[in-house]
């Protein structure tokens, strides 16, 4: 897809008018951007906002500017997008210092990783450095705002369904699926290719006709059903006044009619706009190609969901004394100066101690390429302080954005790689644990996670050594942050699964957290916390997996079922409400 910078002229050419006589510099015009992408214009004003490009109160631009093309999918710039609403709120808009053209800096970084143009960044800092501009700075606030922060339609991300899970820690959203439509065609060649497409699931034709006024009651139910259906048929819509070699290909001679295709092959068919019996017999045919699963009759509310949030790790230690434990050779560098100064504006900024702040990302270019030739070089010792920074670093989205466009992940694994051997035990404990919370907060993006999970990435290898060597390891913090990871790992694998789609974790992997996580809850005596996170992660694992499969069958051997039973003797830990639920309601009954 195609990625346009769209510029405005806020003053309409006042600024280059008057500004020489009144500022002493020439300034060509105040600056609006925007980016659009995929057929809509995002900007910054009133929150993240979106329009038809072209169409904003703004008028039109003075300039369309082509940056360059992205790959990635309307979907994941969606949720990038939503990750920023907490970032890019109506209430921290600073003309000056937090305004659109941070937005699109950030936005065009995140799709092409190109800056917009310097006289556009640099045009606040420029007007502010002369005398005018400082006096005049409140007066021409107010008299943009309105201009600035007009009305538009907000930047309206997916709405959470559901509530996170009991007393785990800190969260962050997590992706929804994109609600499926009816299909519309118009002639037979079309019918075909629908049919076809599905011939391995489902589908549905609903004969119409313009003239037909039950057809038109059943719009509504028919699009919701279709909503409901999702990936996992096809529901299409036919209208035989139009499409007439349809009609004669079924010989449908009145409307409302309707039939049921199961993989290809036809089911049954009816007439009449009755909204009962289409539900009935719409999902009486989902039920046919797609059997429901034995867990879905147990009682799991914890996993009859999908999981809305991953676990993150967003407590900022004492920076001061963060900064003291890392290396001079490291904090010294020129491009690691702003990183640092940025860290400490964003924690600032988060807990209310400044007013909206100038939080423009700093050069991560140069900051990758500093990393990469110093960390190696560093003591072990000081190699916990530098992950930590970073994972302070990708608490903000457009920075763990731009690294994980990164070809081949090369800053994550140059910090990671003290721990892609093979026995960790002799790694430093503060750096693994550190190494773990930053693994928690790659979820902090919808682009991370895929590369958490692919067969050919070495981060995902990493990664899991370093999660099942921990989830063992004597330390209890340790064991709770390692059970934080299998919890993100295994709720990004629960919602694909429970939408109908593949799992994006491999069995194999799979089996392999999932027989740490059951040792570790055989050893675990002492913490309710590390247990619950055990307990949810393993559960979610479980969920509606092939009860002829690897992972149910390592379940049946090690005998679950009875090692959560006992469980429930041990004192500290007998009243976790997950006992129940996971032990005798999921493996007691669902094995």
């Amino acid at each position: 897809m195609d990625v346009q910078l769209y510029v405005y002229d806020l003053s309409k050419g006042l600024a280059r008018q008057f500004s020489l006589s009144l500022t002493g510099t020439q300034i060509d015009a105040i600056y609006h951007t925007s980016i659009v992408v995929n057929g809509v214009e995002y900007y910054y004003g009133q929150g993240i906002q979106t329009a038809a490009p072209g169409s904003t109160h703004h008028g039109q631009p003075i300039e369309r500017l082509k940056l360059g093309t992205t790959e990635l999918p309307a979907e994941v710039i969606e949720e990038w997008l939503a990750s920023l609403t907490e970032i890019y709120t109506p209430e921290s808009y600073d003309l000056f210092l937090h305004n659109c053209n941070n937005f699109t800096q950030d936005l065009a970084m995140f799709l092409v990783g190109k800056n917009i143009p310097e006289h556009i960044r640099n045009l606040p800092r420029q007007f502010l450095d002369t005398p005018f501009g400082q006096m005049m700075k409140p007066q021409i606030e107010m008299a943009l705002k309105g201009v600035t922060q007009g009305a538009g339609p907000g930047f309206q991300p997916s709405p959470s369904r559901s509530a996170p899970p009991p007393q785990m820690p800190q969260m962050s959203a997590a992706a929804h699926p994109v609600p499926s439509t009816v299909r519309n065609v118009s002639n037979l060649g079309q019918l075909q290719s629908e049919l076809a497409a599905t011939s391995d699931s489902c589908a549905v034709i609903f004969f119409t006709s313009a003239t037909c006024p039950p057809c038109k009651a059943v719009y509504p139910i028919y699009d919701e059903l279709a909503e409901e259906v999702g990936s996992k048929g096809r529901l299409i819509k036919v209208d035989i006044g139009f499409a007439r070699d349809v009609g004669l290909r079924y010989s449908v001679r009145a409307t409302p009619t309707f039939m049921t295709f199961l993989k290809g092959e036809k089911v049954d068919q009816w007439s009449g706009g009755n909204p009962a019996q289409l539900k009935g017999n719409v999902r009486m045919l989902l039920d046919m190609v797609h059997p429901p699963h034995p867990h879905q009759n147990l009682r799991l509310p914890s996993l009859q969901r999908p999981i809305s949030n991953f676990v993150m790790y967003k407590k900022v230690p004492p920076l001061d004394k963060l900064l003291q434990k890392l290396p001079a050779g490291f904090k010294e560098a020129q491009s690691v100066a702003p990183v640092i100064e940025f860290v400490k504006i964003r924690h600032a900024a988060s807990n209310g101690n400044s007013p909206a702040a100038d939080t423009r990302v700093p050069d991560l270019h140069s900051f990758a390429t500093t990393l990469q030739s110093i960390y190696p070089t560093l003591p072990v010792e000081s190699h916990f302080a530098v992950v930590d920074l970073i994972r302070l670093l990708f608490l903000d989205p457009r920075v763990s954005g731009y690294f994980a466009e990164e070809t081949n992940h090369t800053t994550l694994l140059t910090l990671l790689s003290p721990l892609s051997q093979d026995d960790l035990s002799s790694c430093p404990y503060n750096l693994r644990i550190v190494a773990l919370q930053l693994a928690c907060n790659l979820f902090n993006t919808p682009l991370y996670p895929q590369q958490l999970v692919s067969s050919s990435s070495p981060l995902r290898e990493t990664c899991l050594r370093l999660a099942t060597n921990s989830l063992l390891d004597s330390q209890n913090n340790l064991r709770v942050v390692a059970s934080s990871f299998a919890y993100n790992l295994a709720a990004y694998n629960h919602n694909s699964r429970f939408e109908g789609k593949p799992d994006p974790l491999s069995e194999e992997d799979q089996v392999e957290l999932a027989a740490s996580l059951l040792e570790a809850v055989s050893q675990e005596e002492q913490s309710p916390e590390a247990l619950r996170g055990f307990l949810f992660a393993l559960g979610l694992f479980i969920y509606e997996a092939p009860l002829n499969g690897l992972l149910v069958d390592l379940c049946r051997a090690m005998g679950v079922s009875e090692t959560i039973a006992a469980k429930s003797k041990i004192e500290s830990v007998k009243n976790e409400p997950l006992l129940k639920e996971i032990g005798q309601e999921l493996f007691g009954k669902g094995l």
